[in-house]
């Protein structure tokens, strides 16, 4: 029987995120790219992915990054993602939807996240309803700074010719813990694509744990590129439609102590109708 608590406590979360302030805000026109954006669109174009580093990122959020203690610190209270079809309770999270525009962010109401199982193999082909990212963190002036900067720099990447009017943009936040199993798994279900235009990762911490190599694939199988993330606020930016990643298995450096791997995923991809993006998924 489901635990009439935790049902309350996500439904009062739901209508909380379904309130928030952010669902009417609007923000300055889209301005010109930054050196280090437009460092970050060469790579792209050329490689299809690029790394920012601790530096540049923190560069990229400018004045924002004052918040960056109160989002880091909403990554310790992540509820266990109960989806997991390889039976796993090692990975927590908390999911959000936001329509990005050049004046616009608004946080669509909550939803599940669907992916079909030609993405994830392993837990896609059904609605997962995870519990929404809460109200103030979503309202948080760095998350604001990140979905309006990203959504500039993917829009000068357009792809098949479409000029964006907007984008929808999918936040997950992701704990990866190694004291529920020796071994976790941070991309399950393998090499993949999320299936959307443009993929951002952040890492916000890393404590306590070996291994979470970044490795970097064209649609060939060709291996291009692998890496570890290791600095909060080092980022991975991909082209979904050129690139598959996956990250290798952590486990603890001190197996007596608790061990974990935080990081921030944004998917984004065009919204289908300017009219109705705001409430299509």
């Amino acid at each position: 029987m489901a635990d009439p608590a935790l049902a309350r406590r996500v439904l009062v979360e739901r209508r909380a995120a379904s309130r928030s302030p952010l669902a009417t805000a609007r923000l300055a026109p889209w301005s010109p790219l930054s050196m280090e954006m437009m460092a970050v669109r060469e790579r792209l174009i050329a490689s299809g992915f690029a790394r920012g580093d601790r530096r540049q990122v923190r560069t990229m959020l400018g004045s924002s990054i004052q918040y960056w203690p109160s989002f880091a610190a909403s990554w310790n209270d992540l509820p266990v993602d109960i989806y997991m079809a390889d039976g796993g309770r090692y990975r927590r999270r908390r999911f959000a939807a936001f329509f990005v525009a050049p004046a616009v962010i608004a946080r669509k109401p909550h939803r599940p996240h669907f992916q079909s199982r030609t993405h994830n193999p392993l837990n896609g082909g059904i609605e997962r309803w995870f519990d929404p990212v809460k109200a103030d963190i979503g309202d948080n002036p760095l998350i604001q700074a990140m979905l309006q900067m990203r959504g500039n720099l993917f829009s000068t990447l357009s792809q098949d010719g479409v000029e964006p009017g907007g984008w929808h943009v999918e936040m997950h936040q992701f704990r990866i813990c190694t004291m529920v199993q020796p071994r976790a798994e941070p991309t399950p279900e393998g090499t993949h694509r999320d299936g959307v235009d443009w993929v951002l990762v952040l890492l916000t911490n890393r404590r306590n744990v070996q291994g979470g190599k970044t490795r970097i694939v064209n649609t060939d199988g060709e291996l291009l590129d692998e890496f570890t993330l290791t600095s909060a606020q080092e980022t991975v930016f991909l082209n979904d439609r050129r690139i598959r990643h996956a990250v290798t298995p952590i486990w603890a450096k001190d197996a007596t102590a608790p061990g974990f791997r935080d990081v921030l995923v944004l998917t984004v991809r065009l919204a289908r109708a300017a009219g109705a993006a705001v409430t299509e998924g």
